[in-house]
């Protein structure tokens, strides 16, 4: 949630929205929590935020959650007059070529991108250029690339955490604390509803 905070002030947007995968076709069904029970774990974590929002759209339609669906949709419902900006990890969009449709995702969306530890981000405009389109320009002086589209690919600093969903189920099954590396809402939630035992 801090890095959508810090991304939703340093771009001024006016809405930034948390979309949980019902089914995220890069990991096997007994490795995903119940899709009711992330999108719940994701409304309480923003709840009252004036920005920060959640959607189930990819919860209402049946099969895999893919991004390029979800994104086409997205332009359906709202229209040309909205400007989106997909926000990933560099780990994700360097993984990019996997995902289905990946091309066309540039020419409906700007790209935030969030570093991770590990990563190198001096690979990305190499992935762009190779596996999405060979006319990605570096956009100069604040780095990120430009695709023939007019779309952005920009880089957005964020206060790296090492935290994730994997860390948080390892914690919880072996009976150490995970106060302070959420909101403490969610933290409630899972301890009630016991999940990851």
């Amino acid at each position: 949630m801090r890095s959508g905070e810090e991304v939703a002030e340093a771009l001024r947007l006016t809405q930034l929205w948390f979309v949980p995968a019902a089914l995220p076709p890069h990991k096997a069904p007994e490795e995903i929590t119940p899709f009711p029970v992330r999108l719940e774990m994701t409304r309480l974590a923003v709840e009252g935020h004036p920005v920060l929002m959640v959607s189930d759209i990819e919860g209402q339609r049946p099969g895999k959650s893919y991004s390029i669906e979800t994104l086409r949709l997205l332009h359906q419902k709202l229209g040309p007059k909205w400007e989106l900006y997909f926000i990933l990890g560099l780990d994700a969009i360097l993984e990019i070529p996997t995902w289905k449709d990946y091309r066309e995702l540039f020419t409906l969306s700007h790209f935030v991108v969030l570093d991770r530890p590990g990563y190198d981000r001096d690979r990305l405009g190499e992935v762009l250029r190779r596996e999405v389109h060979e006319d990605f320009r570096p956009l100069e002086p604040e780095g990120g690339f430009l695709h023939p589209s007019g779309h952005k690919v920009i880089f957005q600093a964020a206060t790296l955490m090492d935290i994730s969903a994997t860390k948080i189920r390892r914690l919880v099954r072996q009976g150490q604390s995970i106060r302070y590396l959420l909101p403490e809402r969610v933290r409630r939630y899972i301890i009630e509803k016991k999940l990851y035992l």
